[in-house]
């Protein structure tokens, strides 16, 4: 992996040759398991296209990347709670990929807060922020993934909301939401071939996240998890990459936790 994650120790990674020239949005791709995700991809040999609102992690992953693989991924900055934004990138990936086969809803903030600071126009823009993409890019999708015979869509859920952390309420409403909406999604597309999933990670070590937690609190993490090693992007990503490829091609309609048993 590149230093966009944090490094995991070496273990042996599979080689899915059905993701070989698979076209793949990635959204939130500039950092953290977003990053992860760009990179498992492309050094899968897929065609990756995705967006990011922080510009210089994302030049920088491009960058990196340059000779490590047969298809430098491209890379487009925008902020998706603009859906016309949303719905362009969607089509400007399947024209310069030749396809969009995989669509990999990931992007989200988590950023806390408390219950009584809530305005009407904060849950909104929450909800622009957490939720509302991930079904317009879907929607965008959907027309070509049932034109070439199938697809796949990944949305991204979070362990948070099973088990009630603090801080989180909105961010846990949408997280719950994308469960619900993927098993009817998936029910909906079956008929087309399109498999739809959700990723439910527990807490995953990237610098975002660490600026949460004190020496106590990654304690407090492992003591609560079965195993005793922090989650990684590349865990992340390797779930990812088993769900979009023919290995997983009966996975759907559910969510699948990568969290080393967080409970």
């Amino acid at each position: 992996m590149l230093t966009t994650a944090i490094q995991a120790p070496a273990i042996q990674t599979a080689r899915y040759p059905s993701l070989a020239g698979k076209g793949v949005f990635v959204s939130g791709g500039g950092s953290g398991i977003g990053a992860a995700l760009v990179e498992a991809f492309a050094r899968q040999g897929a065609r990756v296209f995705f967006v990011d609102i922080a510009a210089g992690p994302s030049q920088e992953l491009v960058k990196d990347l340059e000779g490590l693989v047969d298809f430098i991924p491209l890379y487009v900055a925008g902020d998706l709670k603009n859906l016309d934004f949303v719905k362009a990138q969607i089509a400007a990936a399947h024209d310069a990929l030749g396809g969009l086969d995989i669509l990999v809803n990931n992007a989200a903030n988590d950023d806390r807060h408390a219950i009584a600071d809530v305005t009407p126009e904060y849950w909104d823009e929450r909800m622009a922020v957490n939720l509302r993409h991930l079904f317009f890019a879907a929607q965008a999708a959907i027309p070509y993934m049932e034109a070439a015979g199938g697809g796949v869509i990944l949305n991204f859920g979070s362990i948070s909301w099973h088990l009630a952390l603090d801080q989180l309420s909105l961010y846990q409403t949408a997280k719950a939401a994308i469960e619900g909406m993927t098993r009817a999604m998936a029910r909906e597309l079956g008929k087309q071939n399109i498999r739809v999933c959700a990723i439910v990670p527990g807490n995953v070590q990237t610098p975002r996240q660490e600026k949460w937690y004190s020496p106590e609190g990654e304690r407090e993490i492992l003591d609560a998890q079965c195993l005793k090693s922090r989650v990684q992007p590349g865990d992340v990503a390797a779930l990812a990459l088993f769900l979009a490829s023919d290995d997983g091609r009966m996975c759907t309609g559910h969510e699948y936790f990568v969290d080393a048993g967080w409970r």
